[in-house]
């Protein structure tokens, strides 16, 4: 019982997701994705989320370039709720 109530709690939220990504990314990556800040990645393009959701953690994690680092900001599982809500904008 116990490895079931883990494994629930590492499912994706893509509405949590959603609301992430408007307080912390739609400043650079726009409301629907498509990036305002320069040379941000354009999410309705998949152009960087063909890598791995882990890769994709890590990166948000550690900031890239313009991006700030989000470790000890969201979560991993908020950045994984933020990564499957990505998705869904292509």
């Amino acid at each position: 019982m116990l490895a079931l109530g883990s494994a629930d709690s590492l499912a994706a939220d893509t509405i949590k997701g959603g609301e992430l990504y408007a307080v912390h990314c739609v400043s650079c990556h726009g409301t629907s994705g498509v990036n305002v800040m320069p040379n941000a990645p354009n999410f309705t393009q998949n152009e960087s989320l063909l890598q791995p959701d882990l890769l994709l953690l890590t990166s948000i994690k550690n900031g890239k370039n313009a991006m700030p680092a989000y470790q000890g900001i969201l979560t991993d599982q908020d950045i994984l709720d933020v990564i499957v809500y990505l998705r869904t904008l292509n």
